[in-house]
């Protein structure tokens, strides 16, 4: 019997590497994609699984990853991240521009283009990674809280549309995750980054991807509409305790 085939975006580090993990795990064929070609490369060697590069942002690039895909069971829309952390007065749209078009536009594109793919599966399963961002505002988060809070919309109106289709839509709503998240948002200064998870035990990667396994591996006729994880001392995106 052929394996499924999954698809992950974002899968050079991360999440996106850990539930590549977890998926090959479960014996899934894997497409991985990222524009961090050789990180990308040194996730997927030990996995047998495929690695090209992949931009979301590119909206010619995405098709040509997608074309290069011969099937697909699942796609994992897990690509994007935050810039910054500025309140709205002293917001700056190019980063505004780049969270909208990675979080939510690449999430989109990637699913417009395998779409006919999922569907032609006959058991097909589109998992958008969001975050508790998608549920939550917070000072200083507008446009990142903007973007994740579309990626909600776009998951429950794919939901509406795909009714009575063999495609499930589920999306994965994380608190705090120590990955490279915070440094990307702090434009790489690793002691503001450092200072997020301080006094408290964060979310690795690897408890995500369990959740992502998990839902992608009920019956086909159970859809977890939403998983929303977080650390046991984060109550909300703006109440921590740390100790």
């Amino acid at each position: 019997m052929a394996r499924k085939i999954a698809v992950v975006t974002g899968a050079s580090s991360g999440i996106g590497a850990a539930t590549a993990e977890r998926l090959a795990a479960e014996g899934f064929e894997l497409h991985l994609g990222a524009r961090r070609l050789d990180r990308l490369e040194a996730v997927a060697r030990p996995l047998g699984a495929h690695a090209r590069f992949l931009d979301v942002t590119d909206r010619a690039g995405v098709a040509e990853f997608c074309n290069r895909v011969p099937a697909c069971h699942v796609l994992i829309n897990n690509a994007g991240g935050a810039l910054g952390l500025e309140p709205v007065a002293e917001a700056d749209e190019s980063r505004w521009r780049w969270m909208f078009d990675a979080n939510v536009l690449g999430t989109l594109r990637m699913t417009q283009a395998l779409l006919p793919k999922i569907e032609a599966s006959g058991d097909g399963h589109i998992v958008i990674v969001s975050s508790i961002a998608g549920l939550e505002v917070y000072e200083g988060g507008a446009g990142y809280t903007a973007a994740k809070h579309a990626e909600t919309v776009l998951a429950e109106t794919l939901r509406l549309e795909l009714m009575g289709r063999p495609v499930r839509v589920t999306e994965i709503n994380p608190g705090m995750v120590e990955t490279e998240f915070s440094l990307v948002r702090f434009g790489g200064d690793q002691e503001r980054a450092a200072q997020v998870y301080e006094g408290m035990t964060p979310l690795r990667a690897e408890d995500v991807a369990d959740c992502i396994a998990w839902a992608v591996s009920r019956p086909s006729h159970v859809n977890i509409d939403r998983i929303v994880v977080k650390p046991r001392e984060q109550v909300s995106a703006t109440k921590v305790f740390r100790s």
